[in-house]
């Protein structure tokens, strides 16, 4: 599978002159239970899951926590055998196949970076029984210079039906505030850049 490290949801080139970075907080709501935050992008936000074990300036490999930092939103990935709201023009997404995971293993060269099924070394299966993944972006959180144990496959993805519920240490909207979200930065032409507090 290639490399996540490619012009954004957006499809457009990071690296133009007139791109401009757009800024989406994350910021944990108060109270007891800390997989719960806020995404605001703009003068709009949106409730937003976070790892179940909150987030942490120390990110490890199945800490089940969300990295404190910015990183930015890559390319995203579809079950296009399911069905969801709102269909995004096809170059912006990669369909999910059987054979699509992810390598968490820290020993092994293709740690933190999109793998093809069979794989022998510790992974994630991208195509799931549940909707997770329906719709999920690659976020970039050691991905250009990845250090072992420092966690992989932080994705943003879409939420558990259970409004308490965290993830493994990604960020997950519902899917109508994805589908609001992602309408908003339709017509962005710089980097998405997530900053997570």
């Amino acid at each position: 599978m290639a490399q996540e490290r490619e012009p954004i949801v957006n499809g457009r080139d990071r690296k133009s002159k007139d791109a401009k970075s757009v800024i989406i907080r994350v910021r944990r709501k108060p109270g007891q239970n800390p997989a719960l935050a806020l995404l605001q992008l703009g003068t709009e936000a949106w409730p937003c899951r976070l790892g179940s074990a909150g987030m942490t300036a120390r990110k490890r490999e199945g800490d089940g926590a969300t990295p404190i930092g910015r990183y930015e939103l890559l390319r995203g990935h579809v079950r296009q055998d399911r069905t969801i709201r709102r269909r995004l023009r096809a170059e912006r997404l990669r369909p999910i196949s059987r054979r699509d995971g992810w390598c968490d293993a820290p020993d092994h060269a293709a740690y933190n970076r999109a793998v093809k099924l069979p794989f022998a070394a510790s992974h994630e299966r991208l195509w799931r029984k549940d909707r997770l993944y329906d719709l999920m972006f690659a976020l970039d959180w050691n991905m250009h210079r990845r250090s072992r144990n420092r966690g992989s496959a932080i994705f943003f993805h879409l939420a558990p039906d259970d409004p308490e519920k965290g993830t493994e240490g990604c960020l997950a909207l519902a899917p109508h505030h994805m589908e609001q979200m992602l309408q908003r930065l339709d017509h962005v032409p710089g980097p998405i850049i997530f900053d997570v507090r």
